[in-house]
């Protein structure tokens, strides 16, 4: 029993943690989404965060802040259990290789952009369900999808447009989670460790190393997670039954025409506002609940 908690003691504090980080940054989190969508096509844009705050609620009610939660937990059940009980599987496999010594910052790069991926491909139909559950109030009312909860969503996801469907826009998710796991869990590890060096363990260098790590990983991913946005949240149109885009590239090459460049980066603070709370809340539980797992 003590060896099979261990192993799977770096999965359950990974859940956990994101499970506790979704729920408080998720109004966060709708208005990234909101501002990623703005736009499209061309059409001018509200990308205000303050004012979209205020439009939804007004509009929606201060409750469709919290729309698509639950999507939201069940991919971090899935896709930050995964990613990080990966990433510490990973390293404790580099540990023995160095015979002990800490992995190096090309090891933690590794370990980081292969758990971000395979948890990717785990967590992408939660999180195509959370993405279009989130949107829903931007199309006209007779085009919303109307799901119930993620639940709902998955079964006629499956239902009206295939299981693999539940995989749509899987691509430019698992470079996105790369991406961010690259910033967020290899500079985490190396911050931490020139952090402690510098002014010693404790809860200041965890702090300094989570804001840190919040920073690279919403540099990194955001302009993946901009398209993913737009690649999943996606309509046939009702007159042609075209798609605006036929996948990622297509979608990248259309909002750099259409859009300009720097779109790509729209709404930077609102994500860094995001990403990094959410990275420092997560990286933080997970390691109170591995000091208090070890006594530590």
């Amino acid at each position: 029993m003590g060896d099979t908690w261990k192993a799977v003691q770096p999965y359950v504090f990974g859940g956990v943690s994101g499970m506790t980080a979704t729920t408080i940054i998720q109004p966060i989190d709708m208005i990234k989404v909101r501002i990623q969508l703005a736009g499209e096509g061309g059409k001018s844009a509200n990308t205000n965060p303050i004012a979209l705050f205020r439009q939804i609620v007004a509009k929606e009610g201060f409750f469709s802040l919290y729309r698509g939660l639950s999507a939201g937990l069940l991919r971090q059940a899935t896709y930050t259990t995964a990613r990080l009980g990966l990433f510490n599987s990973f390293k404790d496999i580099m540990v023995a290789q160095n015979k002990g010594g800490k992995p190096s910052f090309a090891q933690s790069a590794v370990a980081g952009l292969a758990a971000g991926g395979l948890g990717a491909l785990i967590g992408n139909p939660a999180d195509l369900s959370l993405i279009r559950m989130q949107a829903d109030g931007t199309l006209p009312v007779a085009e919303r999808r109307g799901y119930k909860n993620v639940f709902d969503a998955l079964v006629r996801i499956a239902r009206e447009e295939g299981v693999l469907a539940l995989w749509k826009g899987s691509a430019p998710t698992v470079v996105r989670a790369m991406a961010l796991n690259f910033g967020q869990l290899t500079f985490y590890d190396q911050s931490k460790q020139q952090l402690n060096a510098a002014i010693g363990p404790g809860a200041a260098s965890n702090f300094g190393a989570s804001a840190i790590a919040g920073f690279f990983a919403s540099f990194f991913s955001l302009p993946f997670d901009f398209v993913k946005t737009r690649v999943q949240k996606q309509k046939p149109d009702p007159v042609t039954g075209k798609l605006p885009y036929s996948g990622p590239i297509d979608c990248a090459l259309k909002v750099a025409r259409n859009e300009g460049p720097t779109t790509f980066y729209r709404g930077f603070a609102t994500y860094y506002v995001r990403i990094a709370p959410h990275a420092m809340i997560t990286l933080l539980v997970a390691d109170a609940l591995k000091a208090f797992a070890t006594g530590k």
